[in-house]
C-alpha cells in the first residue's frame, strides 16, 4: 500500500506532470515572472469558473483578507464579527489593522458561523462580518446577507477552504462560495483544494469600484506608476504559481468529486457509530471536503490519534485552541465557557487524510483501524 499522507501532492503532481512542467517552462522561457500572461490567463479563467466579474490575484490568503479590509476603508476600532473556530489568519488581519475582532460561536453540526450568534453580537460599531466556509462547505450565506443588509454591514467571505462549493438559495438559484458577499477571499496554499506550489491567493468581487480599489492596494497603493494615492501593500501572485493553477483549475470539479467519493466511503464506514459523529452536510451547500473532520464521543481522542500514528495513519486536529483562548488574542471580553460549541469541538474533533489520490485500499486500511480502536 502506498504511504498515507494527509494530502498527497506528489501523486497528484505525477498525474499532471507534463502539463505542469510545460506551463512552468513557458514562464521561464518568457521571463515574465511577475504579472505575466500566465497570471492574466488564470485571472480570466477563475472569473469564468466562479461567475464573478473581478478576480484580483495576490500573494496569499491572509493578504486577500487584509487587502479586502483595507479597500473597505475600515477604521481602527471598527468591529468585525467572525468565528472563534477557524485558522488564526481570519482574526489576525483584523488585529493587524487595529480593528476590533468580535468572536461568535458556531453551529455544532456544520462547524460554520451561527447566524443567531451574529445577530446578538451586532453593535453600533459593527462594520463587517467575515463568515468562514469551514472544511469545504459554505456558511448560511442567505441568512447572513439578510442580516448584513438590515444593518448596513459589509460581508467578506473567507473562502480559503471551500473554493468550488456551490450555494443554493431558496429561490432555486445558486452561486459559487466566495461570490455571494461583497468580497470573497481564497488561498492557494499547496494543500488547498486548488493549491499551487508555493504561496498564492485571490480576491473576488462583483463591485467595480471595490475591484478598482483592491487592484490599487495590492500594488503599493499606485494608481499611476510611482504615484501613490493610497497606503497599499505588495501582494502579487507570481507567474509560475499561476501556471500551476491554470492546469489545476481545469481539474477542480474532478478533484472535488474524488474528495466527495472518499468522504462517502468514510461516512459509510462510520455511519451511526456511537463514538463518532460524521460531518454534517449542509443542505444549501455542496461540500468539497477540504478536510474530513469527525467529532469523537466518549472516547480518548489523544489515545486514538496515537494509535493511528502507530499504524502510520496521519490524523490532525483542526483546531485545538479556539481563537478566544489563543495567547495572542486573549481579551477581557471573553472567557472559557463563552463559546460552548467551539470549545467542545476543539476538544473532540479530528481529521483523517483527505485528498484526490486516496484509493480503496488506503481508505479501507484507515477506516478499519479507526474502528478497531473504537470497538475495543
Amino acid at each position: 500500500m502506498k504511504k498515507l499522507q494527509m494530502v498527497d501532492l506528489r501523486s497528484q503532481y505525477l498525474k499532471i506532470k507534463t502539463e505542469i512542467d510545460k506551463g512552468i517552462q513557458e514562464v521561464i522561457d518568457s521571463c515574465a515572472f511577475i504579472n505575466g500572461p500566465a497570471v492574466q490567463n488564470f485571472q480570466k479563467s477563475l472569473e469564468q469558473y466562479l461567475g464573478v466579474k473581478h478576480v484580483i490575484p495576490c500573494a496569499n490568503g491572509t493578504d486577500a483578507l487584509q487587502v479586502s479590509m483595507m479597500a473597505l476603508s475600515l477604521k481602527p476600532g471598527d468591529e468585525v464579527i467572525t468565528t472563534s473556530f477557524t485558522f488564526i489568519a481570519t482574526a489576525e488581519v483584523i488585529a493587524l489593522l487595529k480593528l476590533t475582532p468580535v468572536l461568535v460561536d458556531v453551529d455544532p453540526g456544520t462547524f460554520n458561523i451561527d447566524p443567531e450568534a451574529i445577530r446578538r453580537a451586532i453593535t453600533p460599531k459593527t462594520r463587517a462580518i467575515v463568515p468562514v466556509h469551514l472544511f469545504g462547505q459554505a456558511a448560511p450565506m442567505e441568512e447572513i446577507m439578510e442580516i448584513a443588509e438590515k444593518h448596513n454591514l459589509f460581508v467578506i467571505e473567507d473562502n480559503c477552504q471551500a473554493i468550488g462549493s456551490d450555494y443554493f438559495f431558496t429561490d432555486g438559484t445558486s452561486k459559487k462560495a466566495g461570490t455571494i458577499g461583497h468580497i470573497g477571499c481564497t488561498s492557494f496554499f499547496p494543500s488547498k483544494n486548488l493549491g499551487c506550489y508555493g504561496d498564492g491567493g485571490a480576491i473576488f468581487t462583483n463591485d467595480d469600484e471595490l475591484a478598482k480599489q483592491m487592484r490599487v492596494v495590492v500594488n503599493h497603493g499606485m494608481t499611476v506608476r510611482y504615484y501613490h494615492d493610497y497606503v497599499g501593500v505588495n501582494s502579487r501572485l507570481d507567474s509560475i504559481q499561476a501556471a500551476v493553477l491554470n492546469v489545476k483549475l481545469a481539474l477542480l470539479d474532478e478533484y472535488a468529486a474524488k474528495r466527495r467519493a472518499a468522504a462517502d466511503f468514510y461516512d459509510k464506514a462510520f455511519a451511526s457509530h456511537p463514538k463518532l459523529n460524521t460531518p454534517e452536510r449542509y443542505a444549501k451547500s455542496t461540500h468539497v471536503f477540504h478536510q474530513y473532520t469527525l467529532v469523537t464521543k466518549n472516547t480518548d481522542r489523544k489515545a486514538l490519534i496515537e494509535f493511528l500514528t502507530s499504524k502510520e495513519i496521519p490524523a490532525m486536529i483542526y483546531y485545538p485552541v479556539p481563537l478566544h483562548m489563543q495567547k495572542a488574542y486573549l481579551d477581557s471580553r471573553y472567557k472559557p465557557g463563552d463559546f460552548p460549541v467551539t470549545e467542545q469541538l476543539s476538544e473532540t474533533v479530528f481529521s483523517l487524510p483527505m485528498h484526490t489520490e486516496l484509493d480503496q485500499e488506503q481508505l479501507t486500511y484507515i477506516t478499519s483501524n479507526v474502528l478497531d480502536f473504537l470497538n475495543r
